[in-house]
Protein backbone atom coordinates (compact mmCIF):
# COMPACT_ATOMS: atom_id res chain seq x y z
CA UNK A 1 0.00 0.00 0.00
CA UNK A 2 1.35 3.36 -1.03
CA UNK A 3 0.54 6.27 1.24
CA UNK A 4 0.69 9.73 -0.29
CA UNK A 5 1.08 12.82 1.82
CA UNK A 6 -0.83 16.06 1.64
CA UNK A 7 0.48 18.66 4.05
CA UNK A 8 -0.73 21.99 2.68
CA UNK A 9 -2.88 22.87 5.70
CA UNK A 10 -1.07 21.01 8.45
CA UNK A 11 0.34 22.60 11.59
CA UNK A 12 3.32 21.39 13.52
CA UNK A 13 3.38 21.47 17.34
CA UNK A 14 6.69 22.39 18.93
CA UNK A 15 8.56 19.57 20.60
CA UNK A 16 8.83 20.18 24.34
CA UNK A 17 11.26 18.77 26.89
CA UNK A 18 10.19 16.05 29.32
CA UNK A 19 9.76 18.57 32.13
CA UNK A 20 7.17 20.65 30.28
CA UNK A 21 3.62 20.25 31.54
CA UNK A 22 0.49 19.84 29.45
CA UNK A 23 2.27 20.11 26.10
CA UNK A 24 2.39 16.53 24.92
CA UNK A 25 -0.22 15.13 22.58
CA UNK A 26 -1.39 11.53 22.22
CA UNK A 27 -3.50 10.20 19.35
CA UNK A 28 -5.71 7.66 21.08
CA UNK A 29 -6.62 4.62 18.94
CA UNK A 30 -4.90 6.40 16.07
CA UNK A 31 -5.73 3.62 13.58
CA UNK A 32 -9.36 4.84 13.65
CA UNK A 33 -8.34 8.13 12.04
CA UNK A 34 -9.18 8.67 8.36
CA UNK A 35 -5.43 8.68 7.72
CA UNK A 36 -3.61 6.63 10.39
CA UNK A 37 -0.22 7.94 11.53
CA UNK A 38 0.11 10.81 9.04
CA UNK A 39 -2.77 12.92 10.37
CA UNK A 40 -1.37 12.89 13.90
CA UNK A 41 2.23 13.19 12.75
CA UNK A 42 1.57 16.32 10.70
CA UNK A 43 -0.51 17.84 13.45
CA UNK A 44 2.62 17.58 15.59
CA UNK A 45 1.54 14.82 17.95
CA UNK A 46 4.32 13.43 20.14
CA UNK A 47 2.60 10.12 20.89
CA UNK A 48 0.61 7.76 18.67
CA UNK A 49 -1.27 4.64 19.76
CA UNK A 50 -1.73 1.32 17.95
CA UNK A 51 -3.57 -1.68 19.41
CA UNK A 52 -2.22 -5.00 18.17
CA UNK A 53 -3.05 -8.71 17.87
CA UNK A 54 -0.75 -11.46 16.65
CA UNK A 55 -2.51 -13.44 13.90
CA UNK A 56 -0.65 -16.15 11.96
CA UNK A 57 2.74 -14.61 12.84
CA UNK A 58 1.60 -11.15 11.66
CA UNK A 59 0.93 -8.14 13.88
CA UNK A 60 -2.46 -6.68 12.99
CA UNK A 61 -3.86 -3.36 14.22
CA UNK A 62 -7.36 -3.27 15.70
CA UNK A 63 -9.20 -2.52 18.93
CA UNK A 64 -10.91 -5.90 18.95
CA UNK A 65 -10.78 -9.22 17.14
CA UNK A 66 -14.03 -8.65 15.26
CA UNK A 67 -12.50 -5.75 13.32
CA UNK A 68 -9.25 -7.48 12.33
CA UNK A 69 -8.24 -7.15 8.69
CA UNK A 70 -5.16 -8.79 7.07
CA UNK A 71 -4.35 -5.53 5.24
CA UNK A 72 -4.12 -3.48 8.43
CA UNK A 73 -0.71 -4.59 9.65
CA UNK A 74 1.46 -2.77 12.16
CA UNK A 75 4.21 -2.70 9.56
CA UNK A 76 2.10 -1.02 6.86
CA UNK A 77 0.21 1.41 9.08
CA UNK A 78 2.99 2.45 11.45
CA UNK A 79 6.46 0.92 11.27
CA UNK A 80 7.15 1.70 7.60
CA UNK A 81 5.67 5.22 7.77
CA UNK A 82 7.62 5.99 10.96
CA UNK A 83 10.88 4.82 9.39
CA UNK A 84 10.24 6.99 6.35
CA UNK A 85 9.12 10.06 8.30
CA UNK A 86 12.01 10.01 10.79
CA UNK A 87 14.47 9.64 7.95
CA UNK A 88 13.01 12.66 6.17
CA UNK A 89 12.69 14.83 9.28
CA UNK A 90 15.79 14.41 11.38
CA UNK A 91 14.54 16.67 14.19
CA UNK A 92 11.36 14.83 15.04
CA UNK A 93 10.88 12.69 18.16
CA UNK A 94 8.00 10.30 18.66
CA UNK A 95 6.49 7.81 21.08
CA UNK A 96 4.69 4.80 19.61
CA UNK A 97 2.40 3.34 22.26
CA UNK A 98 1.71 -0.32 21.50
CA UNK A 99 -1.38 -1.61 23.30
CA UNK A 100 -1.10 -5.42 23.34
CA UNK A 101 -4.58 -6.90 23.13
CA UNK A 102 -3.71 -10.59 23.33
CA UNK A 103 -1.08 -12.80 24.99
CA UNK A 104 2.06 -10.70 25.46
CA UNK A 105 4.18 -13.84 25.83
CA UNK A 106 3.55 -14.55 22.14
CA UNK A 107 3.06 -11.03 20.84
CA UNK A 108 6.07 -9.23 22.33
CA UNK A 109 8.65 -11.52 20.65
CA UNK A 110 6.94 -10.81 17.31
CA UNK A 111 7.00 -7.07 18.07
CA UNK A 112 10.69 -7.17 18.95
CA UNK A 113 11.43 -8.86 15.62
CA UNK A 114 9.28 -6.38 13.71
CA UNK A 115 11.14 -3.42 15.24
CA UNK A 116 14.58 -4.49 13.99
CA UNK A 117 14.48 -2.25 10.87
CA UNK A 118 13.94 0.74 13.19
CA UNK A 119 16.91 -0.09 15.40
CA UNK A 120 18.81 3.11 14.54
CA UNK A 121 15.95 5.23 15.89
CA UNK A 122 15.03 3.28 19.02
CA UNK A 123 15.46 5.01 22.36
CA UNK A 124 16.98 3.27 25.38
CA UNK A 125 18.12 4.59 28.75
CA UNK A 126 21.66 4.82 27.36
CA UNK A 127 20.90 5.78 23.76
CA UNK A 128 18.99 9.00 22.99
CA UNK A 129 17.03 7.64 20.04
CA UNK A 130 14.16 9.55 18.47
CA UNK A 131 11.57 6.79 18.78
CA UNK A 132 10.29 5.52 22.12
CA UNK A 133 8.43 2.21 22.07
CA UNK A 134 5.96 2.06 24.94
CA UNK A 135 4.18 -1.23 25.69
CA UNK A 136 0.73 -0.94 27.24
CA UNK A 137 -2.30 -3.20 27.64
CA UNK A 138 -1.36 -6.81 28.35
CA UNK A 139 2.23 -6.60 29.52
CA UNK A 140 4.64 -8.43 31.83
CA UNK A 141 5.07 -7.83 35.53
CA UNK A 142 7.79 -5.33 36.49
CA UNK A 143 10.05 -8.05 37.87
CA UNK A 144 10.62 -9.44 34.37
CA UNK A 145 11.10 -6.15 32.48
CA UNK A 146 14.82 -6.93 32.58
CA UNK A 147 14.24 -9.95 30.34
CA UNK A 148 13.17 -7.74 27.43
CA UNK A 149 15.36 -5.60 25.13
CA UNK A 150 16.25 -2.20 26.52
CA UNK A 151 14.37 -0.43 23.71
CA UNK A 152 11.05 -1.62 25.13
CA UNK A 153 9.59 0.69 27.76
CA UNK A 154 6.43 -0.13 29.68
CA UNK A 155 3.32 1.81 30.59
CA UNK A 156 2.44 1.82 34.30
CA UNK A 157 -0.75 2.29 36.30
CA UNK A 158 0.66 2.50 39.85
CA UNK A 159 -0.75 -0.93 40.77
CA UNK A 160 2.46 -2.88 41.44
CA UNK A 161 5.57 -1.90 43.42
CA UNK A 162 8.80 -1.38 41.48
CA UNK A 163 12.48 -1.45 42.28
CA UNK A 164 14.60 1.46 41.09
CA UNK A 165 15.78 -0.61 38.12
CA UNK A 166 12.21 -1.52 37.22
CA UNK A 167 11.16 2.12 37.30
CA UNK A 168 13.95 2.71 34.82
CA UNK A 169 12.03 0.63 32.30
CA UNK A 170 8.79 2.55 32.78
CA UNK A 171 8.14 5.00 29.95
CA UNK A 172 5.19 6.83 31.50
CA UNK A 173 2.33 6.47 33.97
CA UNK A 174 -1.18 6.16 32.48
CA UNK A 175 -4.15 6.44 34.83
CA UNK A 176 -7.89 5.95 34.43
CA UNK A 177 -9.43 9.41 34.85
CA UNK A 178 -12.70 7.98 36.16
CA UNK A 179 -10.90 6.57 39.21
CA UNK A 180 -10.08 10.13 40.22
CA UNK A 181 -13.14 12.04 39.06
CA UNK A 182 -16.61 11.52 37.58
CA UNK A 183 -16.39 14.94 35.92
CA UNK A 184 -17.90 14.90 32.42
CA UNK A 185 -16.32 18.11 31.15
CA UNK A 186 -19.28 20.36 32.05
CA UNK A 187 -18.71 23.31 34.38
CA UNK A 188 -15.55 23.30 36.50
CA UNK A 189 -13.72 20.26 37.77
CA UNK A 190 -14.65 19.87 41.46
CA UNK A 191 -12.00 21.27 43.79
CA UNK A 192 -11.61 18.00 45.71
CA UNK A 193 -11.08 16.08 42.47
CA UNK A 194 -8.54 18.62 41.24
CA UNK A 195 -6.59 18.38 44.50
CA UNK A 196 -6.65 14.57 44.35
CA UNK A 197 -5.40 14.56 40.77
CA UNK A 198 -2.71 17.17 41.38
CA UNK A 199 -1.48 15.27 44.44
CA UNK A 200 -1.15 12.12 42.34
CA UNK A 201 0.71 13.92 39.55
CA UNK A 202 3.05 15.63 42.02
CA UNK A 203 3.74 12.30 43.71
CA UNK A 204 4.57 10.59 40.40
CA UNK A 205 6.79 13.46 39.30
CA UNK A 206 8.61 13.66 42.62
CA UNK A 207 9.09 9.95 43.26
CA UNK A 208 9.49 8.53 39.76
CA UNK A 209 10.19 11.50 37.43
CA UNK A 210 7.79 9.97 34.91
CA UNK A 211 5.29 11.59 32.58
CA UNK A 212 1.60 11.26 33.49
CA UNK A 213 -1.32 10.64 31.14
CA UNK A 214 -4.98 10.25 32.06
CA UNK A 215 -7.07 8.07 29.78
CA UNK A 216 -10.85 8.17 29.67
CA UNK A 217 -11.00 11.91 30.40
CA UNK A 218 -13.65 13.99 28.58
CA UNK A 219 -12.45 14.76 25.06
CA UNK A 220 -13.25 18.43 24.67
CA UNK A 221 -11.56 21.87 24.79
CA UNK A 222 -12.71 22.43 28.39
CA UNK A 223 -11.18 19.12 29.40
CA UNK A 224 -7.93 19.75 27.52
CA UNK A 225 -7.62 23.14 29.20
CA UNK A 226 -8.35 21.57 32.59
CA UNK A 227 -5.74 18.85 32.06
CA UNK A 228 -3.13 21.47 31.16
CA UNK A 229 -4.13 23.35 34.31
CA UNK A 230 -3.71 20.45 36.69
CA UNK A 231 -0.38 19.44 35.17
CA UNK A 232 -0.97 16.37 32.99
CA UNK A 233 2.05 15.78 30.78
CA UNK A 234 0.18 14.07 27.95
CA UNK A 235 -3.28 14.83 26.59
CA UNK A 236 -4.99 11.96 24.79
CA UNK A 237 -7.64 12.57 22.15
CA UNK A 238 -9.59 11.06 19.28
CA UNK A 239 -10.03 14.60 17.89
CA UNK A 240 -6.57 15.07 16.43
CA UNK A 241 -7.17 18.15 14.26
CA UNK A 242 -9.26 19.84 16.94
CA UNK A 243 -6.66 19.42 19.69
CA UNK A 244 -3.91 20.64 17.36
CA UNK A 245 -5.94 23.78 16.52
CA UNK A 246 -6.74 24.30 20.22
CA UNK A 247 -3.05 24.27 21.11
CA UNK A 248 -2.22 26.67 18.30
CA UNK A 249 -4.73 29.16 19.70
CA UNK A 250 -3.11 28.84 23.12
CA UNK A 251 0.33 29.48 21.59
CA UNK A 252 1.46 26.01 22.61
CA UNK A 253 2.21 25.09 19.00
CA UNK A 254 4.07 26.72 16.15
CA UNK A 255 3.80 26.36 12.35
CA UNK A 256 5.66 23.55 10.67
CA UNK A 257 9.38 24.13 10.22
CA UNK A 258 10.02 20.89 8.35
CA UNK A 259 7.64 18.91 6.19
CA UNK A 260 7.88 15.87 3.96
CA UNK A 261 7.07 16.85 0.34
CA UNK A 262 3.56 15.98 -0.79
CA UNK A 263 3.18 13.15 -3.28
CA UNK A 264 6.07 11.09 -1.94
CA UNK A 265 5.45 7.47 -1.02
CA UNK A 266 6.69 6.05 2.24
CA UNK A 267 7.95 3.08 0.22
CA UNK A 268 10.51 5.15 -1.66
Amino acid sequence: MRLFLSVCTCLWCAYFTASAQGKYTHSHNDYNQTTPFYKAFYDGFNSIEADIFLVDHTLLVSHDKKALSPERTLKELYLDPISYALKKDTSRRLCLLIDVKDDYLKTLPALIKALKPLNAYLMTNTHPGRLKILVSGNRPMPVVYKNYPSFLFFDDDLVYPHTKAEWGRVGQVSLNFEKYSKWKGVDALPVADRQRIMHTIDSVHTNTHKLVRFWGAPDSPDSWNTQIGFGADIIGTDLVDELAAFLVKKNLCQPATSIIPAGVSNNQ
